[in-house]
């Protein structure tokens, strides 16, 4: 009998119910069976994410896969890092969970440092500075409310808590929360301390592809469910869009395109050097014993936010075709200036930063849009060849894998092959949650490892091939030297 896997794959903006089975032809397919958006809203004077709301919104989606007439099914968990769930002795949430754009982080990495170098951080952890890393997040946090609570879950398995009674701490979300030690593969007791937080409100780590455990139907008797054994994929949602990247060998590096884009390389060597801490790169844990080296950059936020600011006037296709109708570089931004990561206004922001920056100012939609995404092509054009430098071992990056919901935007993919002068294969779209169904497929006997597993994704989607384009390289010259003044 065919087995059914659901993929549950939640990012900052909109979450998905994915369906997929094993084809005798070598396949695997992918059909969405409930979307629904996300967000996080403004409550008793913090960001934070309805995580209720997204409970019942997985309900309806595996209540809408009984009526197909699936009753029985492997379910999977991914969503965005770093945020937590507290939760008291009764196993009840405590508060809703604040998101990582709140404002309470602004000064916690400041504050944090006058007592514990970053540095050290670093080379402890692998995991890059950023202000909304669950220890800053911790560290900040009020010492009574973290006493309150008898246990700490990040997102994703606090959604697996609700759904089967057992608490785990995946590893490849857990390393983002710049709290483990990967020499010793456990908790680092120093930074528990610091962070105000115990061990013991810790739930035991687990790797990707553990069983997590059965849907407790009866405790939801509104739904009519299918029976469901639920698999710890790898739950960051990077991780499990890494995992769903079709790259073979070494030479390639990937892009998971989406709110964030994330710009790596897969390792198995922690690089904690100086270079790679002043560049802030991380050394995020992947499935089975692999690292991400990447880069954080602001990704698709920034036109997501734009087309909020207009109302969605236009549909993102469109804002990219009226970006390729614009003049090209007109203005360099930052575009992992602060500035942009939880504006008021994203169009007023913007504008703002070229006219301090004396540059022309963007007005119109196209104007707009062609400022985001030549800056973000460029960006990865620069990120790209720090990461070779960063290496320091010889590789030379021949192909670039953009993946995730950015991988649909072909304007974009082409300048980023034009800037960068390199390859870029894109999709496929939602390789989040193919990475989350092939962690199910391994655990269940599917294919033996991960390299088997990749071999399918070529079989069952489109991958679109750009090949780059003549480019004037005085644009790199110059939007780096922008960046040095920018940023000095």
């Amino acid at each position: 009998m065919t087995k059914t896997y659901i993929a549950v794959d939640i990012g900052a903006s909109s979450g998905r119910l994915m369906k997929s089975e094993f084809l005798a032809d070598g396949r695997i397919t992918l059909e969405e069976i409930h979307r629904f958006k996300n967000g996080f809203r403004m409550k008793d004077g913090h960001d934070r994410w309805g995580i209720n709301r997204l409970i019942n919104e997985i309900l309806i989606g595996l209540e809408k896969l009984k009526k197909s007439g699936i009753t029985d099914c492997y379910v999977g968990i991914d969503t965005w890092a770093v945020d937590y769930c507290l939760i008291d002795k009764a196993g009840e949430l405590l508060e809703e969970p604040i998101s990582y754009r709140d404002a309470r982080t602004e000064t916690a990495v400041s504050q944090f440092s006058a007592e514990y170098s970053l540095e050290k951080l670093y080379e402890k952890t692998g995991i890059q500075i950023q202000p909304f890393n669950t220890i800053f997040q911790l560290f900040i946090e009020k010492q009574e409310k973290l006493n309150a609570a008898d246990q700490l879950l990040l997102i994703p398995d606090y959604l697996g808590y609700v759904f089967t009674g057992r608490a785990v701490t995946e590893k490849t979300n857990a390393s983002t929360m710049q709290l483990l030690n990967p020499e010793s593969q456990d908790w680092d007791e120093e930074l528990l301390e610091l962070a105000g937080i115990k061990k013991e409100q810790l739930p035991p780590l687990s790797d990707s592809g553990a069983v997590l455990g059965e849907l407790m139907k009866e405790k939801f008797p509104a739904y009519d469910l299918p029976d469901a054994m639920f698999i710890t994929v790898a739950t960051h949602d990077t991780a499990s869009a890494v995992i769903g990247t079709p790259g073979a060998g070494e030479e390639w590096a990937y892009i998971s395109s989406g709110t964030w884009s994330l710009l790596g390389i897969e390792t198995t060597l922690f690089n904690v050097s100086r270079e790679a801490f002043f560049e802030n790169y991380t050394n995020e844990w992947g499935a089975h014993n692999t690292i991400r080296f990447l880069k954080n950059i602001m990704g698709m936020w920034l036109i997501q936010e734009v087309a909020r600011m207009q109302e969605y006037q236009y549909s993102y296709a469109e804002l990219a075709d009226l970006a390729a109708e614009t003049p090209a570089f007109q203005q360099f931004i930052d575009v992992n200036d602060p500035t942009f990561l939880n504006p008021d206004n994203m169009i007023e922001a913007i504008q703002t930063y070229c006219r301090k920056t004396e540059q022309k100012v963007p007005k119109t939609a196209g104007e707009l849009a062609r400022c985001i995404y030549d800056n973000l092509a460029l960006c990865y054009a620069v990120e790209l060849e720090k990461m070779e430098q960063l290496t320091g071992t010889g590789r030379k990056i021949d192909r670039l894998h953009i993946v995730g919901g950015g991988s649909n935007n072909r304007f974009l993919n082409q300048l980023t092959a034009n800037a960068a002068g390199i390859a870029v294969e894109a999709g496929p779209g939602e390789a989040t949650a193919i990475g989350n169904i092939l962690i199910q497929m391994i655990t269940t006997g599917i294919f033996s490892d991960l390299a088997e597993a990749r071999k399918v994704i070529r079989r069952s989607f489109d991958i679109s091939v750009h090949e780059p384009e003549a480019f004037d390289q005085t644009i790199i010259v110059n939007y780096k030297k922008f960046l040095k003044g920018a940023n000095s």
